[in-house]
């Protein structure tokens, strides 16, 4: 990098956001960490100087404005879209539209306002990546995770349109879908706070991914030369077949 360029990475309080921030802190960019658990992310900062900290609720359309104001004619280079989540794992006759909604509404949404956003700062400043935080959940379906799926779904569809609109100009599109990755809330937040549901997940998985993993998968797709466009990588651990085969130690 030339100069201090921005790497904005929302969801940036806990799991994949977290290391994430940490990561591209590390390598040399100045990293706009924005989530909306401000204690969290205060906690985030002290760790290294290089990351900013802004309160961010993808779900609000002027808390988006204002971190695009506030970013307005600087260096932004590199957008991660991780906000995002599951809120729960029940067959579609059963389930509840309102999650669907906010499932819909986080995961989707908050990534269209966040792009819509940012991008043309990445514009005026000439260059710019979007990296769009999918899952093989966007790959295929599973029993019982219907909002969750479809929401993945299209988010996926987000960042193959979106690398279709921009085509021409120099701005990088990439799609990261992980598999299982364990972090401290996704099984957690999914589950209402149940954690025997939410360790079951992992259970018998000898080396499931780890929040980590996913991090340095986005600084490789980022800090790749620009031409260089990783347009889907996804990524699970040796143990996951497939979102439904999954090797467990008895």
């Amino acid at each position: 990098m030339n100069q201090r360029e921005i790497a904005i990475v929302t969801g940036a309080s806990s799991g994949i956001g977290a290391a994430t921030a940490r990561l591209l802190a590390k390598n040399g960019f100045h990293v706009i960490a924005a989530a909306r658990r401000m204690d969290r992310l205060e906690a985030l900062a002290k760790e290294d100087s290089n990351i900013e900290i802004f309160e961010l609720d993808v779900t609000n359309q002027k808390d988006v404005d204002s971190l695009a104001s506030h970013l307005a004619g600087k260096p932004v280079s590199v957008l991660v879209n991780n906000a995002g989540g599951a809120f729960d794992l029940v067959d579609i006759l059963n389930s509840d539209p309102e999650v669907w909604r906010k499932t819909y509404e986080v995961n989707v949404i908050g990534t269209v306002r966040t792009v819509k956003a940012i991008t043309p700062i990445m514009q005026t400043f000439g260059r710019g990546h979007v990296v769009v935080m999918s899952s093989t959940a966007g790959h295929g379906a599973y029993e019982n995770g219907g909002s969750y799926v479809a929401a993945k779904h299209a988010e996926r569809t987000i960042a193959e349109t979106l690398r279709l609109e921009l085509n021409g100009q120099p701005i990088r599109v990439t799609e990261i879908a992980p598999g299982m990755v364990k972090t401290e809330e996704f099984a957690k937040v999914r589950f209402q706070g149940d954690m025997d549901k939410a360790n079951k997940v992992y259970e018998g998985v000898a080396e499931p991914l780890v929040d980590a993993d996913i991090a340095e998968a986005i600084r490789w797709t980022v800090m790749l030369p620009h031409h260089v466009n990783i347009d889907s990588m996804t990524i699970r651990p040796i143990a996951q077949a497939a979102n439904h085969k999954v090797h467990r130690v008895k």
